[in-house]
């Protein structure tokens, strides 16, 4: 971030809220694309313990200074009903990581995690349209990606989660939502399909190893996975050594960053100038 920004009295607010806070790393990064577009913002952490929150929001949204907030865990779902107005990916999916306070006063919310994944395997020339996916994970984030991917157009979702009913519901969204997507709870089998997708916590420590027994790929397959980390997680080492395209985490937080970006836009553009 550039020196010469100044916080002053006429800054404009953005947060993140979770439980816990301290690993995130989007106060750098947001802050500083409002630094370099010019607009006097910023976006600050802010820790809401989760037996508070019922309490916190209400007062954190009713700041006059603060236009922006993202939503981490465990409040995605639980930050949902303090929206006036959702995307149709937040509907979908019953939960919101973004929200803007529209020149009215109100908030309208969205959920980016599955956006952040699709725009990242656009931005490297991957196709999804028509492709066949297996899916591991059906929790926050990997329920806002099966959506995005069936938005997309791929022909089918198998789902693969230790939680049997939590897939089966993420299964039925994606049904309600998008007929045309096969959608499917499912065992661990990569045959049949030309994608794969980690939407789940493996892979987030060193010693962790693949999300499931997949076996050799052929090198059309496309390998997403949304962990974020120093080096590659297992599956997308699996990825490279098939010669196959990929999607790795920081990949999805760049695509992420954008969306979001795109969607805090009306809210940014009532602020006034950086001060230099």
């Amino acid at each position: 971030m550039t020196d010469a920004f100044k916080i002053t009295g006429a800054t404009r607010l953005y947060a993140i809220i979770g439980d816990p806070i301290a690993q995130v790393r989007s106060p750098e990064v947001f802050t500083e694309r409002f630094v370099a577009a010019g607009f006097n913002a910023v976006l600050l952490p802010m820790q809401v313990p989760a037996h508070h929150f019922d309490a916190v929001v209400p007062a954190l949204i009713a700041l006059g200074n603060l236009d922006g907030l993202l939503v981490t865990i465990p409040f995605k779902a639980r930050m949902l009903r303090f929206a006036s107005r959702v995307g149709e990916s937040a509907r979908i999916v019953g939960a919101t990581n973004a929200l803007r306070r529209e020149a009215d006063g109100t908030w309208t919310g969205d959920m980016f995690d599955g956006t952040g994944f699709v725009r990242a395997a656009e931005r490297k020339g991957e196709r999804l349209a028509g492709r066949n996916v297996l899916q591991f994970g059906a929790g926050g984030a990997g329920s806002a990606i099966a959506v995005a991917l069936a938005g997309a157009g791929v022909a089918s979702l198998r789902i693969v989660d230790p939680d049997a009913r939590r897939a089966e519901e993420l299964v039925h969204r994606v049904r309600n939502a998008f007929p045309d997507c096969a959608a499917a709870a499912a065992t661990a089998s990569a045959s049949g399909v030309d994608m794969i997708v980690n939407a789940s916590p493996v892979g987030m420590r060193p010693d962790d190893g693949m999300p499931g027994d997949i076996g050799p790929l052929s090198r059309d397959t496309l390998v997403g996975d949304v962990v974020v980390t120093a080096s590659p997680t297992a599956l997308i080492r699996h990825a490279l050594q098939h010669g196959c395209g990929y999607v790795e985490g920081r990949d999805m937080h760049g695509g992420q960053v954008d969306a979001i970006v795109d969607f805090f836009a009306p809210a940014l553009g009532r602020a006034g100038p950086r001060v230099a």
